[in-house]
């Protein structure tokens, strides 16, 4: 029989994999990094396959790697929910968290489902507004964790997820084919607005803005009813959708971080067990089995679909 793997050099493997540093990670897990190190390579002659491979300064996972990764999540997750239900003195009390719409619908029901099941007597009270609104809910003590998007430039944040920005139009109409074009994008302060307006006019090309909104929900109404032409995250893709590329006109996007801003708690033992469940939830997303009727994962069908599919294929029948 097979000894098991370690789950102590799991963790350590998972955590070099989202810091991409082994010095990074020996801070994170308490140990020194040639320890670290050490961990890694007894974890490699373990699965008989190289994990890593540098990437200048970066550690990068292999296929292999990226393969134990799936796995190892899984594992330390399910062991955090095992002795969670055994712990007596498992958490309890109350954590406000806020979501942007745009990610509610593709990320909140894995998250409150994981969590809830860890620590059923903690009460989670949620509101969904747009990522500056959090901010600001966040800054006045309004909220003990908010899933927001990243920028740098305004808020720091501890990025979970990495998605493409992505060009789309309605799969029934051909608005993308109109000048002026007309889109749909987020207010002002929104970075997906500003990223599609700069590939826009780097393309001379001429648009109007027929809509603005913080909601993700008008947006993508605006989208799939032909009205406009809009840019989403790769988690917002929809049914009846199609993605737009550089063989219709439309440059390439950049992609856009997920990121985790907390505040200040009385709770902080409650908003760590929170975010170790956000980042694994975001992490491990999987590709879902379609079955006439039933419901799935627009998210991570989303991400599978548009890694297969070259720009101008179709989100349809799904």
């Amino acid at each position: 029989m097979q000894a098991p793997l370690d789950l102590d050099q799991l963790q350590t493997f998972v955590t070099i994999a989202d810091t991409g540093s082994f010095t990074r990670t020996a801070n994170e897990v308490h140990r020194t990094q040639s320890a670290v190190s050490m961990q890694m390579r007894r974890l490699e002659e373990r699965i008989g396959k190289p994990l890593f491979e540098k990437d200048g300064r970066t550690n990068r996972l292999t296929e292999d790697g990226e393969k134990l990764l799936a796995f190892a999540r899984r594992m330390i997750r399910l062991n955090r929910e095992t002795l969670a239900a055994f712990d007596e003195t498992s958490l309890k009390g109350h954590v406000r968290i806020g979501v942007p719409d745009d990610y509610a619908e593709p990320f909140l029901p894995e998250i409150m489902a994981r969590f809830s099941r860890s620590n059923p007597r903690v009460e989670l009270s949620v509101i969904c507004e747009d990522t500056g609104r959090l901010r600001e809910h966040i800054r006045r003590g309004n909220l003990d964790i908010a899933l927001v998007t990243h920028n740098e430039e305004v808020a720091p944040s501890e990025i979970v997820r990495r998605e493409p920005l992505l060009w789309v139009t309605s799969l029934h109409h051909t608005v993308h084919e109109q000048t002026p074009l007309p889109v749909a994008f987020g207010r002002p302060t929104c970075i997906w607005r500003r990223a599609g307006m700069d590939v826009l006019e780097h393309m001379g090309r001429d648009y109007r803005i027929l809509i603005s909104s913080f909601s993700a929900t008008v947006i993508i109404s605006a989208v799939l009813s032909g009205l406009a032409v809009s840019v989403l995250a790769e988690c917002s893709l929809r049914p009846g959708m199609r993605v737009l590329g550089e063989a219709d006109g439309f440059g390439a996007l950049p992609e856009t971080k997920i990121g985790i801003m907390r505040g200040h708690t009385d709770h902080p033992a409650l908003v760590e067990a929170l975010a170790r469940h956000i980042t694994d939830s975001l992490g491990n997303l999987s590709v879902p089995t379609m079955e006439e009727g039933g419901s799935f994962d627009f998210a991570a069908l989303a991400f599978a679909r548009v890694k297969k599919q070259k720009a101008g294929q179709v989100i349809a029948g799904w």
